[in-house]
């Protein structure tokens, strides 16, 4: 078998364990990986405003609002006004969100960072620099991306018109957003 072929097949073994922790963490506990990381940093924090979600969990504040309506009429998170500033509005888990992050699996990026973590310093560069350069040859580099092992079942990507201001086309793509 040629080197690329066994190239592409370790990728889609990468492209399918994350599958498949995504579809048990649905079937676990009825959560995608994003709404799973938001009630984690929520459950970690007491309480958070969308912002400092947003900042935590590395995504835009509008999907972390269209994330937190989801959780809010599954009633795994409630929202409150700041007591002195109206404005500022406030995410906390409910005794069910508490209940659910019980049940739910270990993220899979957490599995792995144990893993890595054990890895010799040389061992850990070789990986970061030969997956920096297979994202470089599959033209993925400029995609926006957390450190969260998902299948993009996120919008990670900036708003349209910031895009095109940074990027200067009208080829500015985003994913699909399927929370």
């Amino acid at each position: 078998m040629a080197r690329h072929q066994e190239v592409l097949i370790a990728l889609r073994q990468i492209i399918r364990a994350t599958d498949l922790y995504s579809r048990k963490l649905s079937k676990v506990a009825g959560l995608t990986a994003p709404q799973l990381l938001i009630l984690q940093a929520i459950d970690a924090h007491g309480e958070m405003t969308m912002g400092d979600i947003a900042t935590e969990v590395s995504v835009s504040q509008a999907t972390v609002t269209v994330i937190l309506d989801r959780l809010e009429k599954r009633a795994l998170i409630e929202r409150k006004r700041g007591e002195r500033d109206k404005r500022r509005v406030y995410a906390s888990l409910t005794h069910a969100g508490r209940d659910i992050m019980e049940r739910a699996p270990t993220p899979l990026q957490e599995e792995f960072m144990a893993r890595f973590s054990h890895l010799e310093d040389w061992e850990q560069s070789l990986i970061l620099s030969s997956l920096q350069r297979v994202a470089a040859m599959m033209n993925a580099g400029d995609i926006d991306a957390s450190p969260v092992l998902d299948l993009g079942a996120i919008d990670r990507a900036q708003p349209a018109s910031e895009g095109l201001r940074r990027h200067g086309s009208n080829n500015h793509s985003t994913q699909t957003d399927q929370k």
